[in-house]
């Protein structure tokens, strides 16, 4: 790798794409083949509006360096990163019709362009292709985590169906929630690259719990910035998650601290779904009244210090030192 300052100066992310380029370069082969479709030409159509929207495939390329760092010299790692992105863009499919969504990646979404029929059978296309890629390996305990993290990836969705809009939703079942809906797959992800470079059990359980505090940091830091990126920073329109009426972290902070009038405020738009003008710029204020964004970005930041302390038990390296530097980077979105 480059040790230039020209390339320190690249967010870890790109430093990561470059030092796994040649695994990349494979996994994008992989990706365009398996999602080809003699038979249904829609289904490569809808998928490579997603796949080839400018994403970062950022947890592909943790399976690839959990894989590397820990000395593995084969190309299943290829297969398993392949796995990890078919069921992240399924995952998105299905998303973005259960949130009857407009925007992914400041796009269109798949669902507005086509129906949503289409985007949910693609989705389902995926998974079965994804869990294809990963009995190739021939590894069942590959097989064991990827089919447990899809598991509670669609677990995790169903409980925000009921959680998001009820204001007795607490911390510890938003953390179920994050931890289904996102960090299921960043752990299963980074565990994976783990198993397949046949590293010791402990190595393994610290790649999951780097993904998993990876993952949870990186939705806390989505749900923050709902109420104050842009939507050039977060693909989608600020407020989207306050229009859908989802009781993130925010919310959550601002709800236990509410008086009985900002409590009847959260009732009337959250609960009620009784929205009307100015309704965002109130809750903006009760959130700064409460200080329950900085509070949220306090979390986050937390978790990835969790990320970055899980790191120690693996051996030092230059991708090592990148992971690390991946976990401030994605706080660093909201500080």
């Amino acid at each position: 790798m480059d040790g230039s300052g020209e390339a320190k100066a690249k967010p870890p992310q790109d430093r990561l794409a470059d030092w796994l380029a040649e695994d990349m370069a494979a996994v994008n082969r992989l990706i365009r083949e398996r999602m080809a479709s003699e038979h249904a030409p829609r289904i490569p159509e809808v998928t490579a509006h997603l796949v080839e929207a400018g994403g970062k495939r950022l947890r592909p390329m943790l399976t690839l360096a959990a894989a590397r760092m820990l000395g593995y010299a084969g190309t299943d790692h290829q297969k398993l990163a392949a796995t990890v992105e078919f069921i992240h863009t399924a995952t998105l499919l299905h998303d973005d019709v259960v949130d009857e969504s407009q925007r992914r990646r400041g796009r269109p979404t798949a669902n507005l362009l086509w129906d949503n029929k289409s985007s949910v059978l693609v989705g389902d296309y995926l998974f079965s292709r994804s869990f294809q890629l990963m009995v190739e390996t021939g590894n069942l305990q590959v097989l064991d985590i990827l089919a447990n993290a899809s598991a509670t990836i669609a677990e995790g969705e169903v409980l925000q169906l009921t959680a998001a809009q009820d204001l007795r939703t607490d911390e510890r079942i938003y953390l179920q929630v994050v931890r289904g809906k996102t960090a299921a797959l960043f752990s299963a992800a980074t565990e994976v690259g783990g198993v397949i470079a046949d590293a010791s059990e402990a190595q393994v359980r610290a790649l999951f719990d780097y993904g998993d505090a990876l993952g949870i940091a990186f939705q806390i830091v989505d749900d923050v910035l709902d109420y104050g990126g842009t939507a050039a920073v977060i693909g989608k329109n600020t407020g989207d998650d306050f229009r859908e009426r989802k009781l993130t972290l925010p919310v959550i902070r601002a709800v236990a601290a509410a008086s009985a009038d900002e409590r009847a405020f959260w009732v009337r738009v959250i609960e009620k779904g009784d929205q009307r003008e100015g309704d965002l710029e109130e809750a903006l204020a009760i959130l700064r009244r409460h200080g329950a964004i900085e509070a949220a970005r306090d979390e986050a930041v937390a978790w990835a210090a969790r990320a970055k302390a899980a790191l120690d038990n693996l051996p030092a390296s230059d991708l090592r030192d990148m992971l690390s530097e991946l976990a401030d980077f994605v706080v660093e979105r909201v500080s």
